[in-house]
């Protein structure tokens, strides 16, 4: 999950956090944590998506036209007055794509393990779809991936390549085809980081470092 951490620990990691919990009203602590959940939980059903090669070349397609990271460009833009509603309804859309029917179980599950009720939840996720998603596209120009193959690779190695990803992709793929009470979603976030074995606490802790926790 390298890829995804160096967003995360990073000026715009912190401009993400800071202007997600801005609309949405929540403290930064508890957004960043959130964040820390989804978004390996986001990238795996995306990984889990392109499993397929119809969903590798729509993933692709998607990437080539809408999604190419220009949304990562202006960040203060982007919250400045509020997130566009276009950006919103471009989440849901993302969401209903790769959670389909589960995406009620991962509001629910992230509502629980954060404290923060489902319907923020919901918004959060909305908008750290289409970001992902940018952040996707902006690694798929720079490694120059035009291949389902090369994009399945792309996702493996920004959560963390190896049996850490292997490790990720199974807890996603078991918590999206279960009826489980949201339980991995502790492994995810917790396994993020602990895979070098240095740092404690995972994504969680890396974001959390972000603001002197």
């Amino acid at each position: 999950m390298s890829g995804l951490l160096d967003l995360i620990n990073s000026p715009m990691g912190k401009q993400l956090v800071s202007g997600v919990a801005g609309q949405t009203g929540q403290p930064e602590s508890k957004t960043a944590d959130v964040l820390s959940m989804a978004m390996p939980l986001l990238m795996g059903a995306m990984k889990k998506n392109a499993s397929t090669p119809g969903g590798a070349q729509g993933l692709m397609d998607a990437l080539s036209s809408k999604h190419d990271g220009g949304i990562l460009d202006d960040l203060g833009g982007l919250f400045g007055g509020g997130v566009d509603q276009n950006v919103m309804d471009d989440g849901a859309g993302i969401l209903g794509h790769i959670l389909g029917s589960k995406q009620p179980q991962v509001e629910n599950a992230l509502s629980s393990k954060s404290g923060i009720d489902a319907g923020t939840i919901s918004q959060i996720l909305k908008i750290a779809a289409p970001i992902i998603l940018g952040y996707l596209g902006k690694q798929t120009k720079q490694q120059n991936v035009n291949s389902p193959e090369g994009l399945n690779g792309l996702l493996g190695g920004l959560m963390g390549g190896g049996k850490t990803a292997a490790k990720q992709q199974s807890l996603v793929e078991t918590f999206l085809d279960s009826d489980g009470d949201g339980s991995v979603i502790d492994d995810l976030a917790g396994i993020a980081l602990n895979s070098g074995g240095k740092q404690k606490g995972g994504l969680g802790g890396m974001l959390g470092g972000l603001f002197g926790k």
